[in-house]
């Protein structure tokens, strides 16, 4: 069963580390309209969607978020916190590429999100070693990763580089990045506050964490949307939502972008419901997902060609990292 709910958290990874290719597809919108409309999808559509799955007959997503306004609240404000981070996330990609980008990014979320939210609702005590050695060694995984960014962007000419990625722009790119992973992280301590946001014996434990995950998502959607919203309005781009013969092959890359996103949440979901029987991986499965994340995305990287041209060492480097990360997700099962 622990193999199972591992290889579910493992799949939504994956499709979380693919949103970002969808969103090569749209055609004509500028950054902060195709932004929006996968958010809506994203953020909003699919996280309620998932969320009904945890509501039994005859009761309502409103009736379980009256029933502790605290949580509620404490949930939705760290949600709106980490929209900074959803938000930051797309220009370190920007400005980074996936592979780097998301590698800086995603580590830090993964360490602060693994220490902090246990931290934050007053279950420190949770912090064993095993967790804290896996945290540190998936840290270990993420630098060696930096470190092969950095060799990447020594070797590669300014036009290689404009070429992989049209807008890079490395030291903007490692301060969006470490500002991404640190406010990203507020989306797994919205998850502790809202943890028990559920019908209990009613809901089916596979489910129980959705609830928690609309309200963190709407909350980030409120930053995002505010944002892109002033973008529209400096860029003058809000002609782009009248580009209506666009409609079909922008919304449609925009839906699935935004399905493959969430897929990531509803596996740790799913994923989580299957290791109850190993307590150390539920509080280490967010930076199992993380780490997971930061795999695929270099993955893509190379699929992408981001890495054409760099040295075999530049190479070798990459894979002795993907390998670390690989090792940290078992880790704390294992000491």
């Amino acid at each position: 069963m622990i193999a199972l709910g591992l290889l579910i958290i493992a799949v939504g990874a994956f499709c979380q580390s693919s949103c970002y290719v969808p969103i090569n597809k749209i055609r004509q919108w500028s950054w902060e309209s195709y932004w929006l409309v996968q958010g809506i999808f994203a953020w909003l559509i699919l996280p309620f969607l998932g969320a009904l799955l945890a509501v039994p007959a005859g009761h309502s997503l409103l009736e379980l978020y009256a029933s502790d306004t605290k949580a509620t609240l404490l949930t939705l404000l760290f949600g709106v916190l980490w929209g900074v981070g959803g938000l930051t996330y797309g220009l370190s990609m920007r400005y980074l590429g996936v592979a780097l980008g998301q590698s800086i990014a995603l580590g830090t979320c993964a360490g602060l999100g693994t220490i902090l939210t246990p931290v934050f609702t007053g279950r420190a005590g949770s912090l064993t070693v095993p967790v804290i050695v896996g945290v540190v060694v998936t840290l270990c995984g993420i630098a060696v990763i930096g470190i092969a960014g950095g060799m990447k962007t020594k070797a590669l000419s300014e036009e290689e580089r404009k070429k992989a990625v049209k807008d890079f722009n490395f030291p903007l790119g490692i301060f969006v990045a470490l500002l991404c992973g640190f406010m990203s992280a507020c989306f797994s301590i919205g998850l502790g506050f809202g943890e028990g946001l559920n019908f209990g014996d009613a809901t089916n434990p596979l489910f129980s964490t959705l609830p928690a995950t609309l309200l963190v998502c709407a909350g980030g959607f409120l930053t995002n949307a505010v944002y892109c919203f002033y973008q529209n309005q400096k860029n003058q781009t809000w002609g782009d939502y009248g580009k209506t013969s666009l409609y079909l092959n922008n919304i449609v890359f925009c839906a699935i972008a935004g399905l493959l996103w969430y897929s990531q949440f509803f596996g740790l979901s799913l994923g989580k419901g299957f290791l109850t029987a190993a307590p150390v991986l539920l509080i280490f499965s967010w930076c199992i997902l993380q780490a997971l994340n930061v795999t695929f995305s270099n993955v893509w990287g190379i699929i992408l060609r981001e890495w054409k041209g760099v040295s075999r060492l530049t190479i070798a480097v990459l894979l002795v990292g993907l390998l670390i990360l690989v090792v940290s997700i078992f880790l704390p099962y294992l000491l």
